[in-house]
């Protein structure tokens, strides 16, 4: 009798949709309080992480890079993608983050050294002007050319395979200065 309760339950779960990881679960109803619809992490691919180039004024010692593989673009104007900040000792924090081109951004999850994803989204925040920060060049050199979210995925994947959107001017950075 409980082999074929258990059985039914597998059943009716699976025909209302795949089963939600621990992540949605804990986000499912914060994200759609905010509008936004459920995008879960994608698993990171360490192969794919392309450095972000900072400005010539961003003097760190931080690399920043993204899995260019993780860009998305969606309706919601909100450019997605997962973010892996290095620091000179070789520890690493990785993110799945969204920004809007209007100035916010928002960590949506943490990866822990597994690569599991966890943690609940942070609130929208105003993108910082510090010039140290990566979002900000995130906005300005990859991903809203004319102060625009790009408008589609495969348009940020090339934006950040490209070291930066084709239609935005930057400053040349010399190789010596990587």
């Amino acid at each position: 009798m409980k082999l074929g309760s258990l059985a039914l339950v597998f059943f009716t779960t699976a025909a209302h949709g795949q089963l939600q990881s621990d992540w949605e679960r804990a986000n499912e109803e914060i994200l759609r309080q905010s509008g936004e619809r459920l995008v879960p992490p994608p698993p990171l691919d360490r192969s794919r992480l392309v450095e972000v180039k900072l400005p010539l004024t961003a003097r760190t010692d931080f690399r920043y890079f993204v899995d260019w593989g993780s860009v998305s673009a969606s309706a919601d104007r909100i450019v997605r993608y997962t973010l892996v900040a290095r620091s000179p000792s070789g520890s690493e924090n990785v993110t799945f983050e969204g920004l809007r081109c209007q100035g916010e951004y928002r960590i949506y999850a943490v990866a822990d050294p597994g690569g599991a994803w966890g943690g609940r989204a942070s609130e929208w925040r105003p993108i910082p002007r510090n010039p140290k920060a990566v979002h900000p060049a995130l906005v300005k050199e990859y991903f809203c050319p004319g102060r625009a979210a790009i408008r589609t995925s495969e348009e940020g994947q090339k934006a950040v395979r490209a070291g930066g959107h084709p239609g935005i001017y930057r400053e040349t950075r010399p190789d010596s200065a990587l």
